[in-house]
């Protein structure tokens, strides 16, 4: 069936900013129209149920502080007035109840006896270590009485499992596809099937995201912002596509990712899953595999070939054996995208569902297979192979969709003329091409950016090598070895240069002291390192930008700033000899991920590196489990078994928080900082000079005294009276840690989604073994306010232009510690019982933030001294924001007497690492 492309220009009515427009091809049957801005108010008389969902949704959209424009139709993502499905009868897990407890026995555990009869279930199937084993184990004598088992070996658990325990998901179907005249099999799903599995799991009834939004930073709706993938352009323009002809419409976004893995470490022994999930999960739950937001969707012949001597010919027929098998799984999808399906979610509503593929997830070689795109040219865009990363441009146009349809609608005409069609439209002579007939889909916006392979271990995989060309590893290494330790950073002990069959992990790791090993490092022949240096810094900027979970308008337009940067320092790699040119199909998809975002949300909605965690999951743990014979048959069955069980693990959650008449609370829940109950040692005040370097400790705990008591006085009165201060103790509970969950700068990060920091803060000690472990005083940002009066040794003149710097102070933590709770009274007279201070920390201080480096935009600061003395204060530990990892200024050789564990007392001059994670990224720019 052929469907017309339609090219439509999406034309936003935002104020007071200039209209932008971006062109979006949909195959469809109509054209889509530009939509105005109104705020949704639900007409339909709801359940009770959709209310308490519409509540989690406002809770959500406030707590990223996002001013939101819903979808203005308000049939649109709601659910059909007055339908029930008779045989859900209630919630998923009501009907899921009346199957395993039919006669009513009120076991949560049901099929299983007892408690024990189901973990010991559970440990069998998910960390148990085969079957093989756990029957033997069983088979001890008195081991399956005395635990009480309703089952004595595996197979009668898998008997238990395979017919008493309701299938949530499809089972695998195993079918011949023939190619060439060649029969191969493929085990698949069916996807309709599997989407209703996801749609109507209660575990995400509740998070569902039906209707397409506009979020905004706040209402003058200036700059708008990026996350989810409900919020991206696609969304909009096609639910208003749908609700000209079939008001009502539900979109549920396919979102399909495919790589072939390698199950054995030796030999040649390969699987080729495919996995789907749908886009209106959220994505912090499609990130997490124990979330369960993805299904196996395939498996598709591994089968090389390599009878067909003809490299090209084998190459063909590979791709047509790809396409057919993805037709086959597929073919659902073309009658239900336009009509729609009657889907129910987890709590009983139902809706009609327009199932389409949206994304396409994989690595350069898949999506080549996937668009027909050949070797070294783009798979979304038309750009000649020899223009190829020469320079940047992020409105290129795509390709022309149309065209591609008629080239592949010519196959009637005879090889010849195909082939011919094909050439001329840019892609390969594919056989009907799975996408073919797929409706409101256009396979070149489908392919989205790949973080892990084409940055990771693509650009960042290049510049590493460049720069270790341009500069030698020898001193590359010894600035590596010489870096200060940090909590996010992995500290490379003997260099980067050894590193063999580097990860995308490693490639993350290496990214955050990358700067660092290059700043003030000279080049040969006395070549001005700036425009390397800059080169350096605008490619790690956009790959830090890239990996934003939330964008706005204005970070959009840094992304391109970023990567025009680096176009106009990259000569300098032809310069030294290391490139000829740039005609990188890595370095030339960056081009395309600012369109991508606004069209399918931030590039964590699709990510690879969650499809490559699957694979241990869903891949080589189940060949594991296999006897190496027949395999793909045997895996299929032992992840529907897996699967059954984990949701019968959600299901007696369920049924336990329903029996429970309370829920205990949790009394760490919202604290920022962690601290552990008791101290990690308790030492004499007198030591604390020599073992933890806090040789001002007596004074600035006095000063802090006074202040604390006195908070209006001025800094010589504190002085003053700071002398009559007698400590009454003589020792102090200290701690070597002090945790963080760190927020996202910005405020528009999702709830719960902090990440954990630590500031280490232990003095040298020896090991069991009697070796020698240095001491670690981690760095970290301190946050100040300007009437600080214990901070005038801080010049307080500091810039009003450092963003989100700009009350932070940089020191290192040498000490944290409690003052002895009998001793509090006397030395707080004046102040209450709940406003004595808890836990403080001796610091010491660096000087102020000024501006930044012109070619690398780090800040550069140094110990603040009075005289030859360092400046110290005592501080409580809530004004620690998070740590924070300094680049020492080695000069232009690093002294090999420094060290790792002393450079920060052998160094004088530091830069700011702004590139320890991500939040510290978005807090320093």
């Amino acid at each position: 069936m052929y469907h017309p492309s339609l090219e439509t220009t999406l034309t936003s009515t935002e104020t007071p900013s200039p209209s932008k427009a971006i062109s979006l091809e949909i195959t469809t049957q109509r054209s889509l129209t530009t939509s105005t801005f109104r705020r949704h108010r639900p007409s339909l008389r709801v359940t009770q149920k959709t209310s308490s969902r519409h509540a989690i949704e406002e809770t959500a959209r406030k707590a990223r502080n996002t001013y939101v424009i819903r979808y203005p139709r308000t049939t649109a993502g709601a659910p059909i007035p007055h339908a029930e499905l008779h045989d859900l009868d209630g919630t998923a897990y009501q009907a899921y109840q009346k199957c395993v407890d039919g006669s009513g026995t009120n076991n949560p555990y049901a099929p299983f006896t007892s408690r024990v009869d189901w973990e010991v279930a559970r440990w069998a199937k998910l960390r148990g270590s085969g079957s093989t084993a756990f029957s033997d184990l069983l088979g001890i004598e008195q081991v399956a009485e005395r635990l009480a088992l309703s089952y004595k070996n595996s197979r009668e658990l898998n008997k238990i499992i395979d017919e008493k325990l309701p299938s949530g998901r499809p089972r695998f179907q195993r079918h011949e596809i023939i190619v060439s005249g060649e029969a191969f099999e493929v085990f698949f799903r069916d996807i309709i099937q599997c989407i209703e599995a996801l749609f109507g799991d209660p575990e995400f009834a509740p998070l569902l995201l039906l209707v397409p939004e506009r979020h905004y930073t706040d209402a003058t709706r200036s700059v708008r912002v990026y996350f989810d993938m409900n919020t991206g352009q696609w969304w909009w323009a096609t639910q208003a596509e749908l609700e000209k002809t079939r008001p009502g419409a539900t979109i549920i976004p396919v979102i399909i990712s495919s790589d072939k893995t390698q199950l054995t470490l030796i030999g040649n022994k390969t699987a080729y899953p495919v996995y789907m999930t749908i886009g209106n999960l959220p994505k912090d739950i499609r990130c997490k595999p124990s979330r369960r937001g993805q299904i196996l969707l395939a498996y598709l012949p591994t089968s090389r070939l390599l009878h067909i001597t003809n490299k090209a010919a084998r190459r063909r027929t590979l791709a047509n054996l790809f396409h057919a098998c993805m037709t086959r799984v597929f073919a659902p999808l073309a009658s239900a995208g336009l009509s729609g399906i009657r889907i129910a979610s987890g709590v009983g509503l139902v809706y009609r569902g327009h199932p389409l593929l949206a994304v396409y997830v994989g690595d350069y070689p898949e999506q080549l297979l996937v668009t027909g795109g050949k070797h070294g040219e783009c798979p979304k865009c038309p750009i000649p192979r020899d223009e190829v990363g020469n320079d940047t441009n992020l409105s290129r146009p795509l390709r022309n969709l149309e065209k591609i349809l008629q080239a592949l609608a010519s196959i009637d005409e005879g090889p010849r003329v195909f082939t011919q069609a094909c050439r001329d439209a840019g892609i390969k002579p594919l056989f009907h091409p799975f996408w073919e007939e797929l409706p409101y889909t256009n396979i070149f916006y489908a392919i989205t950016p790949d973080i892990l392979h084409q940055l990771y271990q693509g650009v960042v995989k290049h510049l590493v090598a460049w720069l270790k060309e341009a500069y030698g590893p020898a001193e590359i290494d010894a600035r590596c070895r010489r870096l200060p330790p940090n909590h996010n950073l992995r500290h490379f002990s003997k260099g980067i240069s050894s590193l063999s069959r580097v990860t995308g992990k490693e490639h993350q790791d290496i990214s955050r002291i990358l700067l660092g090993l290059i700043i003030g490092l000279p080049l040969s022949n006395g070549v001005s390192s700036a425009h390397l240096v800059r080169a350096t810094r605008a490619l790690l900027d956009f790959l830090y930008l890239a990996q934003y979970p939330t964008h706005t308008s204005r970070t959009l337009d840094l992304l391109g700033e970023a990567l025009k940067s680096f176009h106009a320092n990259k000569e300098i790699f032809v310069d030294l000899g290391i490139r000829d040119h740039f005609h990188l199909p890595k370095l030339h998809s960056l081009d395309h991920y600012k369109r991508s975002i606004e069209l399918y949300g931030t590039t964590d909605n699709y990510d690879t590196q969650y499809s490559e965690r699957l694979h241990i999951d869903l891949a080589k743990d189940a060949y594991r489990a296999t006897n190496r014979k027949d395999e793909l048959s045997q895996m299929t069955i032992w992840l529907e078994r897996k699967e059954k069980v984990q949701r019968h693990e959600k299901y007696i959650e369920w049924r336990l928080r329903s029996a429970a008449s309370t829920l205990s609370a949790d009394t760490t829940a919202g604290l920022r900082i962690e601290m552990t109950r008791h101290p990690s040692a308790v030492v004499k005040v007198a030591r604390l000079p020599t073992l933890f370097g806090a040789r001002f400790f007596r004074d600035t705990l006095a000063r802090f005294i006074v202040l604390k008591n006195n908070p209006s006085l001025t800094p010589s009165e504190v002085e003053l009276a700071s002398a009559g201060v007698f400590l009454n103790f003589r020792t102090v509970p200290v701690y070597h840690k002090v945790k963080f969950w760190v927020a996202d700068p910005h405020g528009l990060a999702a709830p719960d989604s902090e990440t954990r920091d630590v500031v280490h803060v232990r003095p040298a000690r020896k090991n069991k073994h009697g070796t020698d472990i240095p001491g670690r005083f981690d760095t970290a940002l301190i946050r100040v306010s300007g009437n600080d009066s214990e901070l005038e040794h801080v010049d307080r003149a500091r810039s009003s232009q450092l963003h989100g710097m700009q009350h932070l102070c940089v020191a290192q933590v040498r000490v944290v510690f409690k003052i002895p709770s009998k001793s509090l009274p006397y030395l707080f007279p004046r102040l209450s019982a709940s406003a004595y201070p808890h836990h403080l920390a001796y610091v010491e201080w660096f000087t102020r933030l000024n501006t930044s480096h012109p070619d690398h935009g780090l800040y550069r600061i140094s110990r603040s001294l009075r005289g030859s003395a360092r400046l110290a204060s005592i501080i409580p530990i809530e004004q620690l924001e998070r740590s924070c990892h300094l680049y020492p200024d080695f000069g232009p050789v690093a002294p090999r007497e420094w060290t790792s564990s002393t450079v920060l007392e052998d160094c004088s001059h530091f830069y700011v690492n702004a590139f320890a994670d991500r939040n510290m990224y978005k807090l320093v720019y």
